[in-house]
């Protein structure tokens, strides 16, 4: 009996040790999340072999979109999977499967408007993304195949969360395995084989992400221990819409952060040229590594959170909170120290040009050091997701997705190209430091008396 327990995906969340619990739940995630930096790196390789600047800068400009249709999967997946396991913790598996139909199909709805919206309006919005016109044909292609193609993304990206809602860790680690082969497979065949260029590049983003899909559609439909069935159900209360949503829009505005830091870095590289604008999406690619490292932490262990909190556990909680901001550490100074140390050999991987190589250098530091802020504040803030607390997950994504836009109007007007390499880095830090006084305020609801 005892050994079926820890067999069980449940006994992760419940009784495993904290740190093995951690581990279990977070290691699948790091490779996850590490999907997306492992797709830019790869591309950006392949295309690089190319040896033509405006495709790599084309690749670059798209990157707004991509994370636009991971932010949709982050969105459900997120909002979704925390009260999956808020309800499996209470034994309510029935309302769980009617949570994990409303995810899935609304995922896919949201993104294949998101697809026909942006391809009707594809000028605009490439206008929007900053493409000039000795890019614009790339990215042009590039920006459409993956809106054609967009909701194999965010599919995945919502049903690898809603898998994880059980404690089904290595499940979702298989997808992601699945993905990342498929992709590596794939990108070489199409860009370079076939001359599908950035296209390809799109397609096999795609092609990846379609895999990985049908393998957790598979998995749910068939293995799962609480959410067999979840397919049948698409409708769920407006009451149980608000739970789900007051988390995953929060997961959505800290996406925009993303969308939207990476969309004015864009517009304003451009003004400096084209090798500031490849530099930027270099430097970028690389650091998203360690930056999804730790990521991976802090999705990771939302499950844990959110269980205990919902069981009561208060000791587990606060347990393994303290836990993952151990792991979290080591993982920032670790790969950031070697990120760092090889900084000019990795640059060289992508180009040899001189001038590309000293200003990737430059924003690769700023990138690094935003890292270390970025982690802690994950943290805190999948832990206030994890509880079901959305006033402040509302609070922290706000400073993230929209302080980041005066910061960057104002150091770009006051400090030229050095502001606009830093904004990202004290918007990361004045996030930080908002989070730690949200931290401190709900305190008392994390540990027990």
């Amino acid at each position: 009996m005892e050994q079926m327990m820890e067999n069980s995906n449940e006994y992760l969340l419940k009784d495993a040790p904290i740190k093995k619990a951690v581990l279990s739940l977070s290691v699948p995630m790091m490779i996850g999340t590490s999907v997306g930096a492992i797709y830019s790196v790869i591309n950006a390789y392949f295309i690089g072999l190319l040896h033509n600047t405006q495709m790599i800068s084309a690749i670059t400009i798209g990157m707004p979109v991509f994370i636009a249709l991971m932010a949709i999967g982050n969105m459900f997946g997120v909002g979704t999977s925390t009260y999956i396991t808020r309800l499996i913790a209470v034994k309510n598996t029935e309302k769980a499967k009617k949570v994990a139909g409303y995810g899935f199909y609304m995922s896919l709805i949201v993104a294949l408007l998101l697809g026909v919206i942006g391809v009707v309006a594809i000028n605009p919005l490439l206008k929007l993304l900053g493409v000039d016109m000795p890019m614009y044909n790339y990215a042009m292609q590039y920006v459409v195949t993956l809106l054609i193609t967009g909701f194999t993304t965010t599919i995945n990206f919502t049903l690898e969360q809603i898998i994880r809602s059980e404690g089904a860790a290595k499940e979702s680690m298989y997808g992601m395995i699945i993905n990342v082969v498929v992709n590596l497979i794939f990108d070489p065949l199409l860009i370079l084989v076939l001359h599908f260029h950035v296209i390809g590049a799109a397609l096999a983003i795609a092609v990846a992400n379609l895999a990985s899909m049908l393998y957790y559609l598979y998995y749910l439909s068939n293995k799962s221990d609480h959410l067999k069935g979840f397919a049948r159900h698409i409708f769920l209360s407006v009451k149980d819409q608000i739970e789900v949503l007051k988390i995953g829009v929060s997961e959505l505005m800290n996406s925009g952060f993303m969308i939207i830091s990476t969309l004015l870095l864009n517009v304003y590289a451009v003004h400096y040229g084209d090798d500031i604008v490849a530099g930027f999406g270099i430097a970028t690619r690389l650091v998203q590594v360690p930056q999804f490292l730790v990521m991976g932490i802090f999705f990771g262990v939302i499950p844990l959170f959110a269980y205990n909190y919902s069981s009561k556990n208060k000791k587990r909680l606060n347990a393994s909170f303290k836990t993952a901001c151990a792991f979290i550490a080591l993982i920032v100074f670790v790969f950031v120290s070697l990120t760092y140390l090889l900084r000019y050999p990795i640059l060289g991987l992508f180009t040899d040009s001189p001038s590309l190589i000293k200003v990737g250098e430059y924003i690769l530091i700023a990138s690094l050091v935003t890292t270390v802020f970025n982690g802690f504040t994950g943290l805190i803030l999948g832990l206030f997701q994890g509880t079901g607390k959305g006033l402040p997950t509302i609070i922290i994504s706000i400073i993230q997705s929209l302080l980041i836009i005066p910061i960057i109007l104002y150091m770009n007007a006051n400090f030229g190209l050095h502001g606009l390499v830093w904004a990202s880095t004290v918007t990361e830090f004045i996030a930080f430091c908002i989070g730690i006084g949200c931290y401190f305020y709900y305190r008392k609801d994390f540990h027990a008396a």
